[in-house]
Formats: structure tokens, sequence, C-alpha cells
């Protein structure tokens, strides 16, 4: 999950910001890793009351046999943390990431798992209606965790870009446009969905927690393929609205990724208590919704570049409600009956709950971060890229393209030129102050000397503001040196 979610948002994210956001999926498990151990599945599964437990912290005391129980609700906390850090990408500062990360998996994300699926939590426990004189329990459902991990991490996620603000030319103030910053990789996204897939599939059949039991395999078989079938309904129904005007023109391959991305944060929910076509239809609806959500976000001047908020809150929800409509032989659809509408019922329940706790907390969490100023980065800093300001580390380094025959010149402190030995066709790598900045294009070629080996570039096309301001009374001109002979392009 965590290698599907990495992909998807290092191919959403620019070339400047691309090892940040990996740095960050890497840490996402390794955070949980701690913070969970710690503290997270004490207060998700320890003994305690309906609200939270306290027992077994450090995994003290807990029996060897539910170990592997523990690595899989690690992986779930780090889901939910993973999820917020595609939301902030491209602006957040690494040590806001850092705090949150440790507080979203090991406090705020275990108490909600605490209410629905550890035996003792209120929503688990459920609530007894009086139906016709009659008493019937209903017990809120989750399966895979469309609430309890998707919604905690989009409810979150919404917070944290309302608090974070829009990446800078997101939005035109003069004109109220939107500006879409595309990410710089298709292919990842496209891997990204590949190996998700997969993931959600292996997920929703963990989430049996085991296959020893009788009938363990027909569970899991119908969560594995009502998997597949909302995924599959989702990412087409999204492709064909994008192609005949609902939402563009065009084959989007973007909106088979997030059609199908949804469709399975959706069906999570009720993965093993829906007949096939219920799963479709989820994943019908939940390509819909997402669009929703994200032309809402826009509107609202609310930037979210993976579109998190739309896929998580907006499949989360109804993917929780769903089991109330679609549950086999007891949902809505099937019994239109006061049961069905109490099922309903103590979902809702449990759903707004769950947006109330974690968006009170991540209200908290993030109003914090942006008081103490450590939440966001400077505009310099984020017009350079979080790679090299944050990481001293290009995940495309412009040197390593290696074309041999250009010559690059670097403008280093002071104004100095010194030429390196790699480079690539029409562009310029430059270093100042010890750090990359900006890789600039250099589209205005002036003047072509009578010596065809030497090109000099009387102005360029570059973001160099700082060079500029320093060295403007140098009237400072790179060169460019060639081995072959210049040809006009």
């Amino acid at each position: 999950m965590d290698v599907g979610f990495g992909l998807i948002e290092a191919g959403s994210v620019r070339t400047k910001n691309t090892t940040h956001i990996l740095v960050k999926n890497i840490l996402d498990s390794f955070a949980a890793g701690i913070a969970y151990w710690l503290f997270g599945f004490a207060l998700a599964f320890g003994k305690g009351n309906g609200f939270v437990g306290w027992t077994n912290w450090a995994l003290a005391g807990l029996d060897d046999s539910k170990i592997a129980f523990a690595v899989y609700q690690i992986m779930f906390a780090s889901t939910a943390t993973t999820i917020v850090a595609g939301a902030v990408s491209e602006r957040c500062e690494f040590i806001a990431y850092l705090i949150y990360s440790f507080i979203l998996t090991g406090c705020i994300y275990p108490v909600v798992t605490h209410w629905g699926w550890a035996y003792d939590g209120w929503l688990f426990r459920g609530h007894t209606f009086y139906i016709d004189g009659q008493a019937v329990k209903v017990k809120y459902e989750d399966f895979g965790g469309s609430s309890m991990v998707h919604l905690v991490g989009g409810t979150s996620a919404f917070v944290a870009t309302l608090f974070l603000g829009p990446r800078l030319g997101r939005f035109q103030k003069e004109t109220g446009n939107v500006i879409y910053i595309k990410g710089h990789s298709v292919a990842l996204c496209t891997i990204g969905i590949f190996v998700l897939l997969f993931g959600f599939m292996a997920l929703n059949a963990g989430a049996q927690h085991h296959i020893s039991h009788p009938g363990d395999a027909s569970v899991i078989s119908l969560a594995v393929f009502n998997t597949l079938v909302a995924a599959s309904v989702g990412g087409f129904t999204s492709l064909f609205s994008h192609r005949f005007g609902l939402f563009g023109n065009s084959w989007s391959i973007h909106g088979v990724i997030n059609g199908a991305f949804v469709s399975m944060v959706a069906i999570c929910g009720g993965c093993n208590s829906m007949r096939p076509w219920s799963a479709a239809v989820v994943g019908f609806v939940a390509s819909f919704l997402m669009k929703a959500f994200e032309y809402l976000l826009l509107k609202l001047r609310i930037d979210d570049p993976v579109n998190a908020v739309g896929i998580h809150f907006g499949g989360g929800t109804w993917g929780a409600l769903s089991v109330a409509l679609f549950k086999y032989d007891t949902g809505i659809v099937f019994s239109w009956n006061k049961h069905a509408g109490a099922i309903l019922a103590w979902q809702l329940t449990g759903v707004l709950s769950i947006i109330a706790w974690t968006g009170t907390l991540s209200i908290l969490l993030f109003g914090s971060l942006r008081l103490m100023r450590i939440f966001r980065v400077s505009e310099d800093v984020e017009k350079k890229g979080l790679d090299i300001t944050r990481h001293g580390q290009h995940a495309y380094p412009a040197e390593a393209y290696g074309y041999s025959h250009l010559h690059i010149m670097t403008v280093g402190d002071q104004g100095k030129v010194s030429p390196i030995d790699q480079g690539y066709v029409n562009k310029i790598f430059v270093t100042y102050e010890g750090h990359e900045l900006t890789e600039t294009k250099a589209s205005t070629i002036r003047t072509i000397h009578s010596v065809p080996s030497i090109v000099e570039m009387e102005s360029l096309d570059t973001e160099l503001s700082g060079i500029q301001k320093e060295h403007k009374a140098k009237q400072l001109k790179p060169l460019l040196w060639m081995n072959d002979t210049i040809e006009k392009r």
C-alpha cells in the first residue's frame, strides 16, 4: 500500500519536490512502526472502556500469537498518515510532517479504531433499537477501513490543506482562475494504481484476520473479488465521464486512476457482505462523488494536489454508508424495513463521530503548527523546491543525464563561472551557494558568434532572482560550450 501511495504521490508533484514526497512515504511506515508500537496499539486494542484502551503499552504483555495482528494494524495506521502527506505536498515543512505523522498514527487514529474494531468499543458493541416491541441489536460495520482508515485520513487532510493554504500560483487573485499545476510523471502514477489494486485486495483479504476458520475462504474470496469489481467499474465510469463531456472531452488516464482509487476506498467498508453487482454500484457512485468533492475544494480555493480529500473523505464516507444500503440481505435495498433503517442510523452515527473526533483534534494539531510558524515553508524555499533545500538531493539530477556533446556552465558564489562535463540539451544546470536551483531553460539565444564553438546568451528565461539581484551590476552572461557543431533548433 505504501509503495502504491508513494508512486502516485511522487508522480503527482513536480520534479523539484519528488525526493521530498518519497522520503515522507518511506517514513510513514517507520513513524507508524514507532508510534503505533509505543502508544497506538494500546489505545486501539488494549483493554479499557468503550472509548479507549489503556493496556499493552509498547505491546508489553501481548501474547506472541497476536503480534501478526499488530503488524497488520501498523500498516493501517501508516496508510492514514500517507493520505495527509499527499494533500500537503510541495509546501509543508518537513519538521511539521514529522510531528503530525507521529500524533496521527499514535493518538488520533487508534482511538477511532478502538471504537469500531475493538470488542469493547462503543461503535462495535452497537446499540439496541426497539422495533415493533422487539429489541434489535445493531453494531457498526466497516470491514476493511473505509471510515476507520480513509475517512480519518481524508478528514485530517482537509483540515491540513485548509490551514496550510494553496501552493504558490495555484489560484489567480485578480481573475479567480484556477491554474492547474501538473505532476511530472504519468508513468509513476499508473504503476502506483497497479500496486494499489493488489494492495487493496490483499488488505481487504487480511481484514478477516484468519483463514483457518470455517467460512473464511468464502469471505476472503468475496472481499477480493468485490474490490476488483468496484475498481473496474469506477475506473471505466470516470474514463467515460471524462471523455463524453461531463468532466472533459478526452480519454483521461488520471480519470481512470482516480476513479479506480476512490472505488477501492469505498468498497473497503462492505466488501465482505455485498454481492458483486452491489460493489459495481458502489464503484459507480464513488467516481462521481470524488469529482464533486474536487470541484467543491476548487470553489473554496483549497489546494489538494492528489485529490486526497475527494478520494478518501468522499470515498470513505460513501463506503461506510453503503454498507447500510447493500449489505446482503439486511440492507435497505434488500429489506425495506425499520431494521435496515436502524443499520443506516448507526452507520451514520459512526461516520459523524469519526469526522467530529478527527476534525477537532486535527484543528488543534495543524492550528498549533501554523501558530508556531513551522507548518509551511517560506516562499523562496517553495519556489526552489524542497528536494535540495530540505534534503540536498534532486530526484533527477541534471548532471546525471550525461549527454556527451554538451558542456554546461555553473554560476557559483560571487558570480564565478566554471564548467561541468555533463548536462542536457537546451537546459542550464545552475548552482548557487551550495544549492541547486530550478532547472532553467536557455530559451532566448540572441547572438551566435562567428566562432562556432561559443554561444553567448544575452538573456535567459530564469527564476534565479537571487543571483540576478546580487550580480545585476556585473551583467553576468553565462557561456555554453559545445564540443560539436552548433545545430539550429
